[in-house]
């Protein structure tokens, strides 16, 4: 007989730790985590510096003190958690397969799953930036590891392409530690980082970010020896003539995360083209019945805050999913337009939905002075004056169930941005 877990979690980090916490409060009693790394508490563990838990703990954190609260509140609900474990393969039958030293393979059955497995970053292969391949490339998140957990000096003199939040972060870390930040150059007109972290990170320490710019050429064969970084005109191409070069020894890589969803495309679950991370329902639910989804895994935060809060639904749905509830046939889908790029969940159940959805996305531009519209079947039932939306900053709004119950029979709700 296979062994059966009526939820399995696969990610330790802040999004699998909050859903099993969450999941034992609503009732689940079988749950079991799974966790590929040494320690649970995910990509928390490295990020030592503070600003985490304002909104779950209403005091400033580090990373690995916001990771400890869930990680103690997990050892007093005593939820099982196997660390160095592989999730090698999800089934759409919710049979789980995983891998370590001391079981070898073992397939296991769930009554549900959820995935909240992270994301990754965008490594060099994918950016296409010419130069040989010298020692001295790193992406932002590796460095920090190496750096904060392994104990290494990663470099001297810096570069960094990107501006996405952990190549910021890593732009004061490095120059705390003594290294000479040079220039971040970022493709996009606008940085990818909170705005918060351009000020603390960079302006602080006398960091120029140079936008509209990208690296053209990596010099050196067996370590960097510098870069060339062009301007970039509106087709994201360089403009000829505006080559500068910086000496450097290291070169950060912060050019975007991506959600980790191999698992995810074997369960059958189907993933959305702008988030690329699953299709979910206002229960987190995806398109494949008992499969949930809920963090990184889902689409890139930019708070973990948020990340507890949506993955602590997660695990409650779940929970009701196992102890008797069904997938509702009902659904209303939600378009954007006007800017906006996706919504966070796609898909609404007017019928079973809790009081109040917050519905997460982002804008795909610098947005100023518009308001945010939600339309049911063109009817506008929802109005917010936006002064600066930006693409490196999530944004949200509220539904509440009482919406709908105002419009019993809506087929399609819009959000949109415009003036």
């Amino acid at each position: 007989m296979m062994e059966y877990h009526d939820i399995i979690i696969i990610g330790g980090g802040p999004a699998g730790l909050a859903a099993a916490i969450s999941a034992r409060e609503a009732g689940a009693e079988d749950i079991l985590i799974l966790e590929r790394d040494e320690r649970p508490g995910g990509i928390l563990n490295q990020c030592i510096h503070n600003g985490f838990g304002l909104h779950t703990f209403k005091e400033e954190l580090t990373g690995p003190e916001y990771a400890e609260r869930f990680i103690t509140r997990a050892k007093e609900l005593n939820i099982p958690i196997k660390l160095k474990t592989i999730a090698a393969d999800i089934s759409p039958e919710r049979e789980v397969t995983y891998v370590n030293s001391e079981e070898g393979a073992v397939t296991v059955k769930a009554g549900a799953v959820i995935l909240a497995m992270g994301c990754r970053e965008r490594p060099r292969g994918a950016l296409g930036l010419p130069g040989f391949r010298p020692a001295g490339v790193f992406t932002a998140g590796t460095a920090q590891r190496l750096m904060n957990i392994e104990g290494f000096a990663v470099g001297k003199e810096v570069v960094i392409l990107g501006s996405g939040d952990i190549g910021l972060i890593m732009a004061r870390r490095m120059t705390l530690e003594g290294a000479k930040v040079k220039v971040v150059a970022e493709l996009m007109p606008y940085s990818g980082g909170l705005k918060r972290n351009i000020v603390q990170c960079l302006e602080d320490y006398g960091i120029p970010l140079k936008l509209s710019h990208t690296v053209t050429c990596i010099h050196g064969k067996e370590r960097v020896t510098g870069v060339t970084i062009s301007e970039v005109g509106a087709d994201r191409r360089p403009i000829p003539g505006t080559e500068e070069y910086y000496s450097c020894d290291t070169l950060l890589l912060s050019c975007g995360l991506l959600p980790e969803n191999e698992l995810s495309k074997s369960a059958g679950v189907v993933l959305s083209r702008v988030t690329g991370g699953p299709e979910v329902t206002d229960s987190l639910e995806t398109t494949v019945p008992g499969v949930f989804a809920a963090g990184n895994v889902l689409h890139v935060h930019d708070l973990v805050d948020f990340v507890s809060e949506e993955a602590a639904r997660a695990g409650r749905k779940a929970a009701e999913y196992v102890k008797g509830g069904s997938t509702p046939e009902k659904f209303v889908e939600i378009k954007t337009a006007g800017g906006v790029r996706y919504t966070v969940p796609q898909r609404i159940s007017p019928d079973t939905m809790d009081d109040k959805i917050t519905l997460r996305f982002r804008v795909g531009d610098i947005l100023k002075n518009k308001t945010l519209a939600v339309y049911f079947d063109g009817e506008p039932v929802r109005r917010v004056k936006k002064r600066i939306m930006a693409p490196g900053e999530m944004e949200e709004l509220v539904l509440t169930k009482a919406s709908f119950a105002e419009h019993p029979d809506v087929k399609e709700i819009l959000v949109c941005a415009e003036d």
